[in-house]
């Protein structure tokens, strides 16, 4: 508190998030890109880089290789831009999810060949791609992986593999996305080619300018925003809201978010699932142009035609959500299983992603959807903090055809006939390693504090907490005896009402919670909240964002 000179309640959740020092809270408060760990302590690098390097000079033929999600597409697209401003012989290659799958695969690395390419970049992908790789060799491909994904007992023999993750890398931070990667790959490749005097007379790059797409990347991918990833999503936020990037200026557009500025939850819900729409529903081709659009008029066209994407993603996806929710209700599955794996014919697999995220957030179970095809099953799979998903999969590998990911989400491909005993496998497991009390809904709280605590200067203080997100979740704080006045119905089922403890009054609300009126009025309650500016009319409150309450004895 003195030697930052921050409100009491702000050093309490710096404290209590481990951030127990005035140095690394300054870091945290302040991120800046002098602070981003050297990219040669990556196992590797120098060897990628210098590859990279001789293919450049021998104008060799170069491919990327990425993913369909954001975070696939936003790792090609800052690679495929810089390597472009060096006149590289480059060209890019994202698989259909449909017809190809996720990353490698036999017959896109003999086209590649037959292109007269000799050197392939995998972004997002690769490094599970251990026959593929060794296939790219047979034909004289060299390969270059960065990737982040969960690495295998056996390393591809590609020439230069990129993964913090793996166990030999001593780069400090482990937590970056595909797209992270590929930019510490940027700062490394443009680091040597300055050494060699590559511009001497030509102006320098600013790799910054790419910050805007290496945020988005991070943002989709759920990485936490700490470290590293805290430094990349804070300055690109802001490059974002500049306004830099046409692409993203007609996503904006279309998405009604051009007038507000863009933090993390906005980019989330509101762009991100954009750019992901086109590889789970269509072709990713169309996110990527729109990223790498010059062209105002190209751009928004572009961008009408991942909104009409990102509108039948979300029709398939209620249809399914609906189907599994009234399943689980009917059939009080809850009770008997403590993983949930589903499966139809009928399901969309460029979806079932999204809508095991929201079942996980619904039931907070670990869950697996699965679309078949031909008795052979394309699953998606996202799960909770207390069990690693990838490592639960690894468990079960006799049963599936292949697997890949991280803890927090994976993919697989399984035969139909043992999808039940996948069910069966991953719940004994799940059954071992997550207990009743873990289901259980809980609110997490930051800090104590007094109604009395919250005051502008403390909201505006809060702020210096941004960016928000997984690993980094927006404060909740909690008054252990709070009255509840007077509660009244707003909106849509929203809950409002006006708080008292010991003279101090705030008004605050609770959304979709209207139905608890009744029972809130005239008594005591611990009551968790985020405090947040409450714009309305021309004015500016305070107001309490109700997350939980819990009741006291008066």
């Amino acid at each position: 508190m003195r030697e930052l000179r921050i409100h009491p309640v702000i050093a309490r959740i710096l404290v209590n998030r481990s951030i127990d020092n005035p140095d690394d809270a300054k870091r945290y408060l302040s991120p800046s890109l002098s602070d981003l760990h050297n990219p040669f302590l990556m196992k590797d690098m120098q060897k990628g880089v210098e590859r990279l390097i001789r293919a450049l000079r021998n104008h060799e033929k170069i491919v990327i290789y990425g993913d369909y999600d954001a975070d696939g597409v936003t790792s090609v697209a800052i690679l495929y831009k810089f390597l472009t401003n060096l006149k590289a012989a480059v060209s890019y290659r994202i698989p259909d999810r449909f017809t190809e799958g996720y990353s490698l695969n036999r017959a896109a690395i003999e086209e590649i060949k037959a292109s007269g390419t000799s050197l392939i970049l995998t972004v997002d992908c690769g490094v599970s791609d251990v026959e593929h790789i060794d296939f790219a060799n047979s034909l004289g491909l060299d390969t270059i992986v960065l990737d982040h994904h969960e690495v295998p007992d056996t390393l591809p023999m590609a020439h230069a593999v990129i993964n913090t993750n793996r166990n030999d890398c001593p780069f400090p931070f482990k937590e970056l996305a595909g797209v992270g990667i590929v930019f510490n790959f940027l700062i490394a490749l443009r680091g040597e080619l300055r050494k060699e005097g590559f511009w001497r007379d030509q102006t320098y790059p600013n790799l910054k300018e790419y910050l805007d797409l290496v945020a988005l990347g991070t943002i989709g991918d759920i990485s936490p925003i700490v470290g590293e990833n805290r430094i990349f999503t804070k300055v690109g936020l802001d490059l974002i809201n500049e306004g830099k990037n046409l692409g993203l200026n007609a996503l904006k557009e279309v998405a009604g978010s051009n007038h507000q500025g863009i933090d993390t939850n906005l980019a989330a819900f509101s762009l991100i699932p954009r750019i992901n729409a086109a590889g789970r529903v269509a072709s990713a081709d169309d996110a990527l142009q729109l990223l790498l659009s010059t062209d105002p008029h190209e751009a928004r066209r572009l961008a009408r035609r991942l909104d009409e994407h990102n509108r039948d993603r979300q029709s398939k996806e209620r249809k399914i959500l609906e189907e599994i929710t009234g399943t689980i209700e009917s059939n009080q599955l809850l009770e008997q299983y403590r993983c949930l794996v589903f499966a139809s014919d009928n399901w969309h697999p460029g979806v079932i992603g999204i809508v095991a995220s929201r079942i996980v957030d619904t039931y907070y179970r670990p869950t697996i959807l699965i679309s078949l095809k031909d008795d052979i099953g394309k699953g998606s799979g996202r799960s909770i903090s207390e069990f690693n998903l990838h490592h639960g999969l690894s468990l079960c590998h006799p049963l599936l055809l292949a697997y890949g990911g991280h803890q927090y989400a994976a993919g697989l491909s399984i035969r139909k006939e043992n999808i039940d005993a996948l069910r069966q496998q991953l719940n004994e497991i799940a059954l071992q390693n997550i207990s009743e009390r873990v289901l259980m809904p809980k609110t997490v709280i930051d800090a104590d504090c007094r109604l009395a605590d919250i005051s502008h200067d403390l909201v505006n203080q809060l702020k210096l907490l941004e960016p928000f997100g997984s690993g980094n979740p927006e404060p909740i704080l909690c008054s252990r005896k709070v009255r509840v006045d007077t509660s009244s119905v707003v909106g849509r089922n929203h809950l409002s009402m006006r708080l008292s403890e010991d003279g101090s009054i705030r008004q605050s609300i609770w959304f979709n919670k209207g139905h608890l009126n009744s029972h809130v009025t005239d008594s005591h309650f611990s009551v968790a909240f985020t405090p947040q500016f409450n714009h309305w009319n021309g004015y500016t409150n305070l107001q309490l964002k109700v997350r939980d309450m819990s009741a006291v004895a008066a």
